[in-house]
């Protein structure tokens, strides 16, 4: 029987508006996702994809229906409780990498720990782990301006498994690549779901990219559909395929 590790059951999310109306952004929502697999969440520009990523990451909380995480409820958890489950738990990826660009690419990925009192020495060890998995061991000792787009959020990647987390969300972790370059990545994450066990979350608007997914849904109306097959079309020219 699979692993399941994470789930949302009959997720309600909605918004107050200046004019006292509501907008209705989840509605009914049910989502299981299973331990070493890579789920891609599709949907058009405002459809709810961001606000989804952050109910399941514990960051806010949905009116009606719950999250679970590994059978505990996310929406019961204390302030603490959920501070520490974000930082033990979960890796986030976003659109922008985020990388500090007086550090090297090492010292950024280790970051996380050297904000802390846990040994340097160790610190960079897991760091090094980490930039050898995604494919970046031969980039610890440069500055971030010195790679490109695609090494760069290959980096923020890195970063966001420092702490040997057990779910990875990412929000449009592409959405500022070219079309290769972005392909490489969610081909990174479905790597690290089969060949590592990890787990990922991703929301993207690209639908054609998101199919190299174990499985694929698509936000609409406030609920998840399960993606349309067809066939991937041709990548456009990119000028970088780094």
């Amino acid at each position: 029987m699979a692993d399941l590790i994470l789930e949302a059951r009959g997720v309600e999310k909605r918004f107050h508006l200046p004019d006292r109306s509501e907008l209705v952004v989840l509605s009914g929502l049910d989502l299981a996702v299973n331990q070493g697999t890579m789920v891609a969440v599709t949907g058009a520009s405002g459809s709810g994809k961001s606000t989804l990523l952050h109910l399941l990451g514990g960051l806010d909380h949905p009116d009606r229906g719950c999250v679970r995480f590994r059978d505990r409820d996310l929406g019961r958890l204390a302030q603490a409780e959920l501070a520490e489950f974000r930082n033990r738990r979960l890796g986030f990826v976003f659109q922008f990498h985020y990388l500090m660009p007086e550090l090297t690419v090492m010292e950024n990925v280790a970051f996380p720990y050297l904000v802390t009192r846990f040994e340097r020495k160790k610190a960079y060890a897991l760091a090094g782990e980490r930039l050898d998995e995604v494919g970046l061991a031969d980039k610890a000792r440069v500055m971030p301006g010195q790679l490109s787009g695609g090494e760069r959020q290959r980096a923020a990647i890195a970063r966001s498994l420092v702490n040997d987390p057990d779910l990875i969300l990412a929000d449009e972790p592409t959405g500022n690549l070219d079309w290769r370059t972005g392909q490489k990545v969610f081909e990174l994450f479905r790597d690290l779901a089969a060949r590592k066990g990890r787990t990922a979350v991703v929301v993207t608007h690209n639908e054609a990219q998101a199919r190299v997914a174990d499985a694929c849904y698509h936000l609409e109306h406030g609920r998840l559909l399960p993606a349309k097959p067809g066939d991937n079309p041709v990548a456009p020219p990119s000028v970088s395929i780094k």
